[in-house]
């Protein structure tokens, strides 16, 4: 089973995961909301705001995917997205959609409150 760790309280997050809900076939994905419950991410070792800031994903070998490669991971499983998945997976192609992903991503991160309320957290934990 692929595991997804989402942004559960983002609204984009959230209508995007809700369809490819809607769209996988059952039992292919477990998808783990972290905006409300972190304690999945205890065993990946990354910390909430990390995994706010950043799609995360793990295949069902334990193989860890971050931004733009969980989108891919994502994709390649489902029908209709396959043929985006393997484009996206190009090797220029994937350089500029992980930039401009990781530029969308930090925007994101840095304009909603729980995502800041996060990093705080994350750097008092740091500074201890």
């Amino acid at each position: 089973m692929i595991t997804i760790y989402y942004d559960g309280k983002c609204g984009l997050c959230s209508r995007e995961i809700t369809y490819y809900k809607r769209i996988a076939p059952s039992g292919l994905f477990d998808w783990a909301d972290i905006a409300h419950d972190p304690a999945a991410l205890q065993v990946l070792n990354i910390s909430q705001a990390d995994a706010l800031r950043r799609l995360h994903g793990v295949d069902d070998a334990g193989r860890l995917y971050v931004g733009v490669e969980a989108f891919i991971l994502i994709w390649r499983q489902l029908s209709y997205w396959r043929v985006l998945g393997l484009i996206v997976n190009l090797p220029v192609i994937k350089q500029v959609a992980g930039w401009a992903y990781n530029r969308f991503a930090d925007y994101r991160f840095s304009r909603l409150d729980h995502c800041q309320i996060a990093a705080d957290a994350a750097l008092l934990d740091q500074q201890k």
